[in-house]
C-alpha cells in the first residue's frame, strides 16, 4: 500500500506496537493484516521481509512483513477461494465473517501492491485472492496511548502458492528471502521478532496441532496473552 492512499506514512504498517508518540486521546485499532510467506533454504526457514525506508517518520530502518490496513475495498474484492475453516474461525474471534474475509483480501492487496507477487490470479491491477491457502498465526494490538493503532493480524503462507517475480514498490526496501537471524541483523522491529517466534513455532506443528493451538494475541508492550 503507498504512502499517497494515506494521510500519514505510518498508516499503513501494521507493526504498529512499536510506534512512538502519544496520543491526545485513545485511539481505535485499526484493522490491518501482515503475509509471512515462508520457504525452507539450505539451512531452515526463510521469509519474505522488507525494510522501511529511513525517510520514513514512523519505524524507518526495521525489517516488516508485507502489510497493510484494511481498505473499504477489500470488502468487495473477489476471490478465487474462500478461507479455510480453521484460519476463518480464527479470523472470527475478533471479527465478523464479512471483517474476516476482507482481512485476509488485504494481506494478498498488500502482498501484491508491496512485493510484486500473486497469491490467487492477477486482474488488471488488482488480485482475485487464492484465500484458501492462508495460514493463521496471531495477532498484535497497538498499546492504547499510542497516536497510530493497529489490530493486526498475523497470516501465513508457503512460498509454492505465490507466483511472480519480486518487484517493490519502493516502499520496502531490500525485498528478499530472510531467515530469522540474517532479518535480525538488518533491525527487526520488537514485535516483528515476537512475531517470527510464533510463526517458527506454528511452522513445528504438525497441521491438526494447527488447528486446535491456542490463540495468541500481543498487547500493551508487546505482552504475549492467549486470546479470551
Amino acid at each position: 500500500m503507498t504512502e499517497s492512499r494515506h494521510e500519514h506514512p505510518a498508516a499503513d504498517n501494521p507493526g504498529g506496537a512499536d510506534a512512538e508518540g502519544h496520543a491526545r486521546r485513545i485511539v481505535r485499532p485499526r484493522d490491518a493484516a501482515s503475509l509471512i510467506v515462508w520457504r525452507l533454504g539450505p539451512t531452515g526457514p526463510e521469509v519474505l521481509m522488507g525494510k522501511r525506508h529511513s525517510r520514513h517518520r514512523f519505524m524507518p530502518d526495521v525489517m516488516v512483513f508485507p502489510g497493510g490496513r484494511v481498505d473499504p475495498d477489500d470488502h468487495r474484492q473477489p476471490a478465487l477461494s474462500e478461507l479455510g475453516a480453521a484460519a476463518r474461525r480464527m479470523l472470527e474471534r475478533h471479527a465478523t465473517a464479512a471483517r474476516a474475509r476482507a482481512i485476509g483480501i488485504a494481506a494478498a492487496r498488500e502482498l501484491f501492491e508491496e512485493t510484486g507477487l500473486v497469491l490467487g490470479e492477477r486482474r488488471g491491477e488488482a488480485v482475485a485472492a487464492e484465500l484458501g491457502a492462508l495460514h493463521y498465526v496471531c495477532r498484535a494490538v497497538t498499546p492504547s496511548g499510542r497516536p497510530i493503532r493497529f489490530n493486526a493480524r498475523f497470516l501465513a503462507v508457503p512460498a509454492e502458492a505465490v507466483h511472480g517475480e519480486i518487484a517493490g514498490s519502493g516502499e520496502l526496501e531490500r525485498l528478499g528471502w530472510y531467515t530469522p537471524e540474517a532479518a535480525h541483523r538488518l533491525h527487526v522491529a520488537d514485535i516483528t521478532g515476537k512475531v517470527l517466534v510464533e510463526f517458527l513455532d506454528w511452522l513445528e506443528m504438525s497441521p491438526r496441532a494447527r488447528t486446535s493451538r491456542p490463540l495468541i494475541v500481543f498487547r500493551g508492550m508487546d505482552n504475549r496473552h492467549q486470546e479470551r
